[in-house]
Parts: C-alpha cells; sequence; structure tokens
C-alpha cells in the first residue's frame, strides 16, 4: 500500500493527460514533485522517526497518501497535481526508513536476508497489482473515482496497521542525520548505483504505460494488462534474493543484478512488440532482485542507531533516478522517441555495476 503512492498516478497518466491537453515531458514531470517529496522525506527520516516513532511513522504515512488520493482526485488544473506530488512523496518516504528499524528489532540477524525481501516483495506486488486495478476500476469509475477507492484503502490500512503491531526503540544518541552516514564512502556508491537502478525500475515503470498507449498506439486497457503481466515474475525474484544473500555473498550478487538489469533495459527498446513483452518481464523480474540485497547489506555494514538513517541516506541518492530520469524519459518521448531514452539508461545502469569493486564492508556482520 504504501508503494503504491509512488506508482497510482502511472496507470492512467495517459487519461490525465488527455483530460489536461499536455505533453509527455509535462506529464511526466509530476513525478519529479513526488521524488523531490520523497527524497525530502527519507533523508529527514530520523527527525519524525525519534519524534514519534517508528511505528506510528507507518500509520502517519499511510494516512496522509490517503489525504493526498483525496486531493488528486479533485485536481481541475493540471499545476496542482505538483503539490499533490509533493505530499504523496512525503507521505511514501516515512515508510523505509522506518519499517527497517521494525523488522531488524522483531527478528534476529540471520533471518534477515529473508524477512526483508518478503516484505520488499510487497513493492513488486504492488508494481504487479496497480496497472490491473486500474483496468478493473476503470470499467466502473471514472479515474477521479478510483482514486477515492484507493484512499479508502489506504485508511483502513493504517488503522489495521496501529493495533496489530508493536512499537520498538531504538537507542542511541540523539543525532538526527549521523555524520559517520554522509561520511562513509561505501554508502555514497551503493547511492550513486541506486541512482540508475531506481531510474531502471521506478523510472521505466512511471512511463511504459505513456509508451504503449502513445507510441505504440495499445488501448489503455490492453496496454496496463501488457504492462501487469510484466511484474508477476518480480516479487518471486526479490523474495529469491533476499534468500541468496543470506548464503552467498552480496557483492557477486548485486553486481550481476545491477548488470543484467542495465542490460535488459536497453533490449526494451525494441520495436517488436513480442519482444517487447519478453523484455519487460525479464527487465522487471531481474531489477526486483536489486533492493532486497541493498537494503540487507546496508544493515549489515551499519550499527542499528543508523541503519534507519543509512537507508534514508541510499534511498534519498536513488529519488535522482526516480525523479529525473521519467522526466528524461518524456523529453525524449516528445523530441526523439522513449527508445533512444531506454537504450541510455540502460547502458548507464550496466557501467554502473561496476561500481561494487569498490564498494566495502558488504560481507560484515553486526550485532542487531
Amino acid at each position: 500500500m504504501n508503494f503504491m503512492g509512488r506508482t497510482v498516478l502511472s496507470p492512467i497518466l495517459p487519461l490525465i493527460e488527455d483530460e489536461f491537453h499536455v505533453l509527455h515531458a509535462r506529464a511526466t514531470s509530476i513525478f519529479l514533485f513526488i521524488g523531490v517529496g520523497y527524497g525530502a522525506s527519507v533523508f529527514f527520516s530520523g527527525v519524525y522517526a525519534r519524534l514519534v516513532g517508528p511505528r506510528k511513522s507507518v500509520c502517519m504515512s499511510l494516512s496522509f497518501l490517503g489525504l493526498a488520493c483525496v486531493a488528486a482526485s479533485l485536481v481541475k488544473t493540471f499545476d496542482l497535481f505538483y503539490p499533490i506530488g509533493i505530499l504523496l512523496g512525503l507521505a511514501t518516504g516515512m515508510y523505509l526508513p522506518a519499517a527497517i528499524p521494525l523488522l531488524t528489532e522483531y527478528y534476529d540477524q540471520k533471518l534477515w536476508g529473508r524477512v526483508i525481501a518478503v516484505h520488499d516483495s510487497g513493492a513488486a506486488l504492488s508494481m504487479t497489482a496497480i496497472p490491473f486495478i486500474a483496468v478493473i476500476l476503470l470499467l466502473i469509475l471514472p479515474w477521479r473515482y478510483m482514486l477515492d477507492a484507493i484512499a479508502g484503502a489506504y485508511f483502513l490500512s493504517a488503522a489495521i496497521f496501529y493495533f496489530v503491531s508493536e512499537e520498538v526503540t531504538v537507542g542511541g544518541k540523539s543525532t538526527y542525520f549521523p555524520s559517520q552516514v554522509l561520511k562513509s564512502k561505501s554508502l555514497w556508491l551503493i547511492g550513486i548505483i541506486w541512482i540508475f537502478m531506481a531510474g531502471a525500475t521506478m523510472g521505466l515503470y512511471f512511463v511504459v504505460p505513456l509508451y504503449l498507449s502513445k507510441e505504440l498506439s495499445l488501448s489503455i486497457k490492453y496496454a496496463n494488462t501488457v504492462f501487469g503481466i510484466s511484474r508477476i515474475g518480480a516479487a518471486v525474484i526479490g523474495i529469491t534474493a533476499g534468500f541468496l544473500v543470506d548464503r552467498f555473498r552480496a557483492r557477486k550478487i548485486a553486481f550481476v543484478l545491477v548488470l543484467l538489469t542495465g542490460i535488459f533495459t536497453a533490449l526494451v527498446a525494441i520495436k517488436d512488440l513480442w519482444w517487447l513483452k519478453i523484455f519487460l518481464f525479464v527487465q522487471a523480474s531481474v531489477a526486483a532482485g536489486f533492493p532486497p540485497v541493498s537494503l540487507v547489506a546496508v544493515s549489515r555494514m551499519c550499527e542499528r542507531e543508523t541503519r534507519g538513517q543509512a537507508v534514508g541516506f541510499i534511498v534519498t541518492l536513488g529519488v535522482i533516478g526516480t525523479a529525473v530520469i521519467p522526466y528524461f524519459l518524456g523529453l525524449c518521448g516528445d523530441l526523439v522517441s522513449f527508445r533512444l531514452g531506454f537504450l541510455v539508461l540502460g547502458i548507464a545502469t550496466a557501467l554502473s555495476s561496476g561500481l561494487y569493486y569498490f564498494v566495502k564492508g558488504l560481507e560484515e556482520r553486526v550485532q542487531p
């Protein structure tokens, strides 16, 4: 549900573009503002996490997402999507830096790989589900009422989580953003890799429905069906990668995942629809293994007092990928073709895999 806050507008973006008569670049610029809000939220995650606690942070995240969806359903002027995008980003960004400390406190360190992978499968399931949710709801509701229905689900989720979860206290100094996080060269390198991987996953995800419907002239229903099916394998691979990282070297697994993601992102630029469906499926499946592997690696590299902030830091850098790259792809769609953007992004992502050679401490284990 939390992850859906960043993806909920993607399946209906062609409808929004048609209703407000805007170009691809302007339509995809909504995700730039979502990224700004998301980046600010995860960067300052230590502030509100210490003020209200991880458990309440999760509840606040879900509640604010519900309010943002209600606000989006009432928009009459396209420019209002920008502040709503910031609100969506702020609300979504509150979640992950709060969830990781909860998970690492609830479970023993030897289980972190599979626990975080199962948890992270929610993101992959969301990316698979939202296109199908859009297809079903748009058969009976306008896109505005679809957002209202999703808002109701957010409010219900917040209430359920509040009553079934338990708060944890993370000790340590009162520093909201420890300086050792900013001084870690390895975290900076992982953050740079996250920029390209975020672009190859979320950036690509945001614009694919637009590409399928506008450049390939598929119907909204068919485009979202193809889009949703392409994400089915992501949850399975994500969980599998989490189990593997408990048994094998995180560096090698992460390197292979990033390299293959880059290669298949470039192959998405192919014109043939049949091959495009295959490459979209494989690309999404391989890319889904990266977040749990990286989150486990960062959790191992950092002490318990700084895990939430370290996660927030690398995700903040990754926001560059989720915010800027969709706009870049939309601009390519306006000026040349979306395919050019896919090719450039794929090559850059594949090259970034080499940065893992310089990352230190990926195999270290710290006390929980």
